[in-house]
């Protein structure tokens, strides 16, 4: 068993964009990197299989909210962890249950011990705090977990963005010393990675950024963006906190987002994201391409019986045409959903690996600008 390893390979002379190689006991991850969201164990309508051979994935999500609702801890023990019980070889990414919980606004109450909040499933009331936190997410046996954090509205004030930010690091005080008193269960090492708070604000995300890194953890992750505050806000917090995380450490920046969010955010010295976007919006009829948005729903796909997108590699994105996809979304299909979420994951993995190779070719900057008007483009 060792400890996550980061290799930074290459940085970008025009840009913080850069590339590197994350090594876990389950495999090398090349960065940047997407990470499809698989919440309950599954990523939504698309096999291991598919994720492995037509996506391309290197990396999944868990969610400790929900699999600590639904199969259970029990279960998920039994089985030997995730990884035995859904098939997956590669690294697993699980999330604190943090957002999950800031979500559940109506029916949660925060407090130093933690959160305590009802069930979405059956209403029955739950504690999380910290600790409790970190020994789900041994159970659960992801190669990387997160530290339980404070998830604070995008409107929120400077003083409830201190007050969050200020009890997201007690927290995270706590679910180190829990992580350190406790050993993996499955034979693999687990590596614990602290998130950065404090809303808008450059100053605690700064004082933030420096409280985390002190930690001295294997990754570092920048949350609270992308939960309703403007774009431009989004970027020049994300930019302000890579300049003050360590460098030799990946950066994770959490919930993040459009295929143009994440083409900037690389630019910004990003290397790992997630997002249940390409999944959510395949699923209702909304296609990322090489060349920009589709709508498959609309009637002007109707007799368009070329492929999906020939470009990105995926062999599904090839055979299967705009026609047929529209028609079997149109008629409530279940192969629909899997077409247009193995396309959409498989076109945003695409994506990271040119970001890659322009970043090592050294022309990331105006293949980046280029691409993001293109991205955009509603077709």
């Amino acid at each position: 068993m060792a400890a996550l390893q980061f290799q930074l390979q290459t940085t970008d002379k025009a840009s913080k964009a850069r590339t590197g190689l994350i090594t876990t006991d389950h495999g090398t991850i090349p960065t940047p990197i997407f990470m499809p969201v698989g919440t309950v164990g599954s990523v939504k309508a698309v096999s291991q299989q598919q994720l492995e051979q037509e996506v391309k994935a290197r990396i999944i999500l868990g969610n400790t909210y929900h699999l600590y609702l639904r199969p259970g801890l029990e279960v998920l023990e039994k089985a030997g962890g995730l990884h035995a019980f859904n098939g997956w070889k590669r690294p697993i990414l699980t999330d604190s249950g943090g957002y999950q919980v800031f979500s559940l606004a109506g029916t949660r109450k925060i407090k130093e011990e933690g959160v305590t909040f009802q069930s979405h499933i059956d209403g029955s009331k739950h504690l999380f705090s910290p600790e409790k936190v970190m020994d789900i997410q041994r159970s659960i046996g992801a190669d990387i977990i997160m530290a339980f954090d404070e998830c604070p509205p995008g409107g929120s004030d400077f003083t409830y963005a201190k007050k969050s930010m200020e009890l997201t690091h007690r927290w995270l005080d706590r679910c180190v010393s829990q992580f350190e008193a406790t050993s993996p269960k499955y034979g693999y090492t687990q590596n614990l990675f602290p998130i950065v708070q404090g809303g808008v604000f450059k100053d605690l995300r700064k004082q933030s950024c420096e409280y985390i890194a002190s930690k001295g953890a294997t990754g570092n992750a920048i949350g609270g963006l992308s939960v309703g505050e403007p774009e431009p806000v989004m970027y020049e917090i994300c930019d302000w906190c890579c300049d003050h995380l360590p460098m030799d450490k990946p950066r994770y920046l959490m919930g993040v987002g459009t295929p143009w969010n994440i083409l900037e955010c690389i630019g910004m010295g990003i290397d790992m994201f997630d997002c249940v976007m390409p999944t959510r919006n395949g699923r209702n009829a909304m296609l990322f391409t090489s060349n920009g948005v589709i709508n498959i729903d609309n009637k002007k796909w109707e007799f368009d019986f070329s492929p999906i997108d020939e470009t990105i590699g995926c062999e599904i994105s090839a055979f299967y045409s705009k026609s047929y996809l529209r028609h079997l979304l149109k008629t409530k299909e279940i192969l629909g959903l899997t077409i247009a979420s193995v396309h959409n994951l498989a076109f945003y993995l695409w994506l990271v690996g040119e970001a890659r190779k322009h970043i090592e070719a050294g022309d990331f900057l105006s293949w980046k600008e280029e691409q993001v008007v293109r991205m955009k483009q509603r077709l």
